[in-house]
Parts: structure tokens; sequence; C-alpha cells
């Protein structure tokens, strides 16, 4: 049993102790044992065998014993009792946002509900309201999450999903038979959310394919095993389908399973246009005319590749993130399609954390994994001191830390740690450290994490005034947003926009899985205003930077450039960039 699965269920403890109103304590330390196992980055398995599990913090004779049964059996019989004596449904619950173990457990002992679906009828029923501690907003609330997760529970994050199709994909790849192979549908073109995996391969034995895709470790359950097409679905809950073609329907084939259905549509109607006609088995010749509808399919016009496939319908070749029909058909046959920024061209990144606040790893630890990324440079961004939950810095801890990494470039001359600091935006649009500390930094993230109420106007208003001020460098996860669990709050981006082109404020494209904020349907937009993008992971651990290779697939997908993205420019010119 790996690490992750172990905090998964040391963490699920906490929740099904909570869940039985056992006592608070109890549960964090399941809670804090999780997260120690979590940050560390030595083996389990290997202090679990030489039985030096206790020397970790926080984990005592109790939990030795049932993390060493879990490593040594992949089992722990106290996590199955107490799993069992739990109703199911009370741990489908927790998937509600805003609805947490304390109030599931009155709803379970006051009510009786045990289930989702029980409680969105007591909700209807106007049972909740009269609860202490609920109401009439809370019933009204509950119901409104209740219709959101189930409208979440198909969906899945970019990362997530990506991680899994890389390795079906590899071991596709590996196959003997395979002839090439391909990601496709709304994964490919880089969506922030998608339903499902589509893999496109060719084949001169489509049967051997299929029977290896279904035979797969981590499938679940095979819903359909064709000659053409097979369905699966992962343990992880998404579905994932296999199309196999011969080798000269392959590029065809890959352009149609990869492109929007307005995308195809357009490309269709521009194939119509010119006497031809385009589906997943070919691009054909059919001429105009009733000749032409007497003779079918008409004649193939062979391709190679996806880029002959553009060419033959007189277009630049369109990159796979820009296939939504948002203008790249036309910029396309007016050779307009930008040179899009690449994962290569990355130098450096702004928004990371460190143990300071809340993140999981030391400084130094943060900037040696920059650095083994090739990465030229890494900016330090702790909370400030009103994110208090994150163990914000106070003014004293900010200077103390400053002198740390101003020691750290004195030692370190072919690697560059800017000092900066993630400061809280404050309700009234002030910033949470006054300007002669933010004088002090090398830049400045402007966030908000609280007080997130406020109306589209308020929300806008307060955001503009962080940006008008002339130490704020950046505007970090504009809208808030976490996806699949929280939306946005209420803000007027055009506006947004227009102010970082007047104050030169760059906007931050955090590519946190959870957040790929701002979204990518404004970067166009705002690239067209002048507006800088940079590329952060808003990192809280050394494992996090890799999000950074999907900040470059969302800023692609927003048509931005090279240019557009200030995180590629070399050490130099961001210094000057930054002073400026």
């Amino acid at each position: 049993m790996d690490k992750s699965a172990i905090t998964d269920i040391l963490e699920e403890i906490a929740v099904l102790l909570e869940l039985k109103g056992e006592n608070p304590f109890k549960a964090r330390a399941y809670t804090n044992a999780a997260r120690v196992l979590d940050s560390y980055e030595g083996d389990i398995a290997q202090l679990v065998a030489e039985d030096r599990i206790e020397e970790l913090p926080g984990i005592g004779e109790a939990l030795h014993q049932k993390i060493t049964e879990l490593v040594k059996t992949g089992r722990l019989k106290y996590y199955e009792d107490l799993r069992a004596s739990v109703p199911a449904g009370l741990l489908a619950m927790m998937e509600i946002p805003a609805l947490g173990p304390k109030k599931i457990k009155v709803l379970h002992e006051k009510l009786g509900i045990t289930t989702v679906e029980e409680l969105e009828a007591a909700c209807r029923a106007h049972r909740v309201r009269d609860l202490a501690g609920f109401g009439a907003k809370t019933e009204e609330k509950l119901l409104a999450n209740i219709a959101q997760a189930r409208d979440y529970a198909a969906l899945h994050l970019y990362a997530e999903a990506w991680a899994q199709a890389e390795d079906i994909r590899e071991a596709l790849r590996a196959h003997e038979d395979v002839i090439q192979i391909s990601v496709g549908g709304s994964l490919r073109r880089g969506r922030e959310i998608v339903k499902d995996l589509d893999f496109i391969a060719s084949s001169r034995k489509p049967e051997s394919v299929m029977d290896y895709f279904v035979s797969l470790p981590g499938v679940k359950q095979v819903t359909n095993h064709g000659t053409t097409k097979s369905s699966v679905i992962l343990e992880s809950g998404i579905a994932a389908d296999l199309r196999v073609v011969s080798n000269k329907e392959y590029p065809y084939a890959l352009h149609h399973f990869t492109g929007s259905k307005e995308h195809n549509v357009a490309m269709r109607q521009r194939a119509i246009a010119q006497g031809k006609k385009m589906s997943e088995w070919g691009l054909f010749e059919i001429g105009k005319g009733k000749k032409a509808e007497a003779d079918g399919e008409g004649k193939l016009i062979p391709c190679h590749t996806e880029e002959d496939v553009f060419a033959a319908l007189g277009l630049q070749y369109i990159p796979p993130e820009l296939r939504e029909n948002l203008g790249e058909i036309e910029a396309a046959e007016k050779r307009e399609i930008p040179r899009l920024v690449e994962w290569i061209q990355l130098r450096g990144t702004f928004h990371c954390h460190t143990n300071w606040s809340d993140g999981k790893n030391t400084l130094a630890e943060m900037a040696e994994e920059a650095r083994e990324l090739g990465l030229d440079y890494l900016g330090i961004a702790d909370h400030s001191k009103s994110s208090f939950q994150a163990n914000g810095l106070n003014e004293q801890r900010l200077m103390e830390q400053l002198e740390i990494i101003a020691k750290y470039n004195a030692e370190v001359p072919d690697f560059h740690v800017f000092a900066g600091s993630e400061v809280d935006i404050l309700k009234d649009g002030r910033l949470d450290f006054p300007d002669d500390v933010l004088a002090r930094l090398d830049y400045a993230v402007a966030s908000i994490h609280n007080a997130t109420s406020g109306t589209e106007e308020e929300t806008t208003a307060r955001i503009i005034r962080a940006m008008e001020n002339e130490y704020v460098t950046m505007l970090g996860h504009a809208t808030g947003r976490l996806l699949l669990a929280r939306e946005p709050y209420k803000i007027n981006l055009e506006k947004i926009i227009d102010c970082a082109a007047r104050t030169g404020t760059w906007i931050e494209l955090n590519c946190s899985s959870m957040r790929m904020d701002m979204d990518w349907r404004w970067w166009h937009r705002a690239r067209d205003k002048g507006v800088k993008c940079v590329i952060n992971p808003d990192a809280h651990r050394t494992s996090q930077f890799a999000m950074l290779r999907h900040g470059v697939t969302m800023a692609r997908k927003g048509w931005l450039r090279r240019e557009d993205v200030m995180n590629t420019m070399k050490l130099d010119a961001i210094c000057k960039a930054l002073k400026k």
C-alpha cells in the first residue's frame, strides 16, 4: 500500500470518528498523522521495515501499529470495523459543499438521515431549518449544494484525468500491435474539466489491441468490447474509450475525435463549400452537383498527418488546444495562428509557498526542486498575516525570511530566489502590509482569501483598488474559483483586465489543479489589450511544480505566445521587469 492510499485511510478514519462523535483530539491525531506522512519525502515502507515509523512527529504507538499493519498487509481491521459501524450514506454526504461531520452527525441523530436523498427530501419538506445551527438559508443552500454535487459527480479535473490518460497511453504505446496512439477529446484540447478519456490508435490487428485495453490494470468495468471501439470504467470512476482504425484513417480520426463538436461542424461545412466531404474516416473529393451525389464518398484525399488534413482545406495547422470554433478557423485561413507558448520556454515561476506559512517543504527544498526542473529562478510568496489559517507571516517574520533568501542567493550563484509575498486584499481593497514593507519585496501577489460574498461591483472595486497600488506586481487567482468545488466570486473580469492594462499589473494564470484561474476564455482578450500573464503553480510542495506544464496548456488554449508570458523571460530580463 503506497503513501497516498495510507493517508487517504487515515483521513477517512478521522472523519468517521467525528461522525461517531468521538473525542475530537483523537480524530485530529489521525488528520495530523496523514499530513505528516504526506509531507514525508522518504520511503514509508522502509521506515516500517526498520521499525522507525515513530521517528516521525506525532506518530505514537497506536498509530505506529496501524500504519505498520497497512503497509505490511494492505488492510486495517480497525478501519474496516469503524467503516462498518457508520452508515455508508453519511460518508457520501461529506461530498456536499459546506456540510461537515458535525452537521451530518446532527442530521443523522435528530432526523435519522442516512443518505443524500433523505437529506434532500428533508430539506424540501422544511424539516432541517428547525434544527439548531441550521435555519431556512442553510436549508436552501443545502439543496443548491446537493444539485451542484450531482452535476459535478461525472466530471473530472484536467490534471487528474491527464495523469490517468498518460498511464494508459504509455501502456498502449508499448503494445506490439499499436502503430500510432494519441489522447483525444476534450483532454487533448486542454479543457479544465473533462467527462471522460478518449484514445485513438492505429493498428493492423485491432482485436488484439482491444483485448489488451480492456484488461489493463485499473479497469474496474468493461461497458463495451468491440473490434473498433471499446469502453471501460476505471477504478477512479472516469470512463475511457478506445477507437482503433487503420493507419491510413488515423489522421482523419485523430482530428475528428479531438475537435469540439462546434469545430468539427465548421470544418465539415468548409469541406462541403470546397466540394469535399469530411468525416472520421477521411477527407474526400466529391465535386459538386448531382454527379457528385451519385458518386457517394468520392476520391480519398491522402493525408498522412493532421497537418496534411488542414492543408488540404487551405488552412494553417490549428493546435489541438484552439479547436473550439472560437475564431481559429478564420485565423488559420489568414495564416494568423500564432506560435503558442511552450513548456520548455518557462524560465521560472513566482507564486510558491514554503513551510514558513502553509507549505510542506522548506525554502531550500523548493528552490532545489525548481533547479532540478531546469528553471533559472523561483519566487517565494508565503501568505501574509491576515491569512492566519495558513500561518501567514507578519512583518517581523517576513523580514527574517528576506534575510534567509538573501543568504541563499549569496551561496547559490547559478540560481536566484525572488523575495515576495502573497498579500491579502482586505475587504476595502487595502493590502495586508503597508507600502514601506511592500517596498522591501521583489514583487507582491495580491489575492483575495476571505470576505468573498460581496456584490460584483464591490468585489471588482476591491480588486481594482489593490491593483492600483504601485507595489502590486500581479493579481493572484483572479476569480477565486475551485473547480468542481466552489463557484467564482462575483467579479467583472472585463473591468479587471482593463485595469491591468492601465496599471501594468500582471494577471496570474494559477495552474493549481483546482483553479486554472484566470479562465482560458479570457486570455485572448487580455492579450490583445497588452495584459501580461504569469504562469504560477501556487505550489505548496515540491511535487506541485509539475502543474506548470498544465498551466502552459491553459495558456496555449488562451492563444498566448511566449512574449505574453512574463516567466518565459531569462533572469536578467525578469529582474529588469520586476524593478520597472
